[in-house]
């Protein structure tokens, strides 16, 4: 059984009354355990308030108002802005772009580089570059730019061990690649990816990088300028936030240059009928009504994960995920897909379990009160590189127990008793 002693543990106890649903029975009596944190992270009660807050207090469009609400709505949104751009250690809060999501980010700047001006235009002549273990987000947006200008798309391939294999970074990343665009942590194999060597590379041949943080920025400090990036896009429902709003951070020169990827209010500075120019970014990239409770909501979800402290959780995760790899392990059949020990790797571990399907393994589980991911996790390319249908995924954040991990185990053996 797990100790409650494990080294760098948070204070579970006090941190789960933050969040009322982890108080929920289901299926007659079965208290939940949530191991689906990759896929959304629930909510505490401190970020719930301020919606609230805000629906019942502020509610109206921001900016183009003069009146009382209108100024509240604005402050709270801006304010928002300035909480992620210190959160993530941001040059400028002029250099954070809210979006709907990761995806939306991810699309925002393959299509700035489809429409954009040399140096940065991405042709029949240049290379985009992505890995075999992206999520969808960071392949389908490449593909279609690829498919829309000629351009031609590499990726780096995956050793057994769930790592990347840059045993050919040179001959992937050449003078003609434009973009190269990575995930931080796999969100399927839990992978932490090496960002300084891809990155040289990518510097040396004068090539932009994206990075996908959506699974490292809920869980370790974030530091934009000391991954020497051009672009960094995560969302807030997998860090306490709400649903709808997403971020990308991108280098003040380049959001100057690259053109807008929406059109519409707000993004303007003037417009006739003929022609209209452009606002300095971030509002450049931010046509229409923007997600402004959204905003304000991961705001809120940014205080609280700073008052925890970010190094504080990623020791508390590396602690949990450390003890899961140990305690999965101990089960007959169980394979890990991906990193088999906890260094080196986020707080996802996807696994197969002997013959049993993936989706069978789920719902079983799930009988049994335990919520876990199962499929592909968007990230088929990945299923197929080891030759799997699918795994199931458990993936744990600030509030998982080692006794969560514990009844894992032993839903995991009821599943085994179960399909004989």
């Amino acid at each position: 059984m797990a100790r409650q002693g494990l080294p760098g543990l948070l204070d579970t106890e006090a941190i789960r009354k933050d969040f009322p649903i982890l108080d929920r029975q289901i299926h007659d009596g079965k208290k939940l355990v949530y191991l689906d944190n990759a896929a959304t992270s629930q909510t505490p009660r401190q970020v719930l308030d301020v919606l609230n807050e805000y629906y019942e207090q502020h509610n109206a469009n921001v900016h183009r108002g003069v009146h009382v609400l209108a100024e509240e709505a604005t402050a709270l949104y801006e304010g928002a802005r300035d909480k992620v751009a210190e959160f993530i250690n941001a040059p400028s809060r002029d250099e954070v772009i809210f979006t709907k999501n990761a995806s939306e980010s991810l699309n925002l700047v393959a299509n700035m580089l489809g429409w954009a001006d040399e140096p940065y235009r991405v042709d029949h002549e240049t290379e985009i570059v992505i890995t075999e273990m992206e999520h969808h987000s960071n392949i389908v947006p490449w593909q279609l730019l690829s498919q829309r200008t000629g351009a031609k798309l590499k990726w780096f391939g995956l050793t057994d061990d769930g790592r990347l294999d840059l045993s050919n970074i040179d001959e992937v990343i050449t003078e003609k690649t434009k973009i190269v665009s990575f995930v931080l942590v796999s969100n399927i194999l839990g992978t932490l990816n090496p960002v300084e060597a891809i990155v040289r590379r990518a510097q040396e041949v004068g090539a932009l990088v994206l990075i996908d943080a959506s699974q490292a920025a809920p869980h370790m400090p974030l530091d934009v300028q000391a991954l020497q990036a051009d672009f960094v896009a995560f969302t807030g429902h997998k860090m306490l936030g709400p649903t709808g709003i997403g971020v990308l951070w991108g280098r003040q020169e380049l959001l100057e240059d690259l053109p807008p990827f929406l059109g519409g209010g707000e993004m303007i500075e003037t417009v006739s009928m003929h022609s209209s120019t452009y606002a300095p970014a971030p509002h450049k990239f931010e046509a229409g009504t923007p997600p402004v409770s959204q905003a304000v909501g991961l705001g809120a979800a940014v205080d609280y994960l700073s008052a925890i402290g970010m190094d504080k959780i990623a020791a508390h995760e590396h602690a949990i995920t450390e003890y899961a790899v140990k305690r999965l392990l101990e089960v007959p059949d169980l394979k890990i897909i991906g990193p088999s020990t906890a260094e080196d790797r986020g707080a996802a571990i996807s696994f197969t379990l002997g013959d049993i399907h993936p989706h069978d393994v789920g719902q079983v589980l799930d009988e049994q009160g335990i919520a876990v991911r199962v499929g592909h996790h968007c990230a088929r390319p990945v299923c197929l590189r080891y030759g799997i249908p699918a795994t199931t995924r458990a993936s744990f954040y600030l509030y998982s127990t080692p006794g969560e991990i514990d009844t894992l185990v032993e839903g995991l053996e009821h599943v085994r008793n179960f399909f004989g």
